[in-house]
């Protein structure tokens, strides 16, 4: 996204972390509005995630950084961020190589309640 430090610290700044230190961010396609996945991110990962541009969440059972795509393939590229209006949640706006979900399928959301 190559934004300036400045404004990376400001928006960071406005964003509320739980007390384990995330946020929920919510991933959706840029072209067509689906919502895609929904992960965590923490104060490095949105860092991470706004330096390259590219998706980076805090894995909570791994404890560590999720780069998304790093082992499958199936990157998220950053078109816009937005942070909600209590700073609580992160809205990401993204293009999707592939995949959003690890079942394979195009979003995480595939199971609508006529499905039940």
């Amino acid at each position: 996204m190559d934004l300036p430090k400045e404004r990376v610290d400001a928006l960071v700044a406005t964003v509320t972390f739980n007390a384990d230190g995330l946020v929920p961010a919510i991933a959706q396609d840029a072209g067509n509005g689906q919502v895609l996945m929904m992960a965590w991110m923490n104060e490095d990962s949105l860092r991470e995630t706004l330096a390259t541009g590219r998706t980076c969440y805090w894995s909570r059972s791994r404890q560590a950084f999720w780069r998304k795509g790093d082992t499958s393939g199936h990157h998220q590229h950053v078109i816009d961020l937005a942070v909600d209006c209590d700073g609580d949640t992160l809205l990401l706006s993204v293009r999707q190589e592939g995949a959003a979900c690890h079942t394979g399928a195009r979003s995480c959301f595939f199971r609508a309640v006529n499905d039940f």
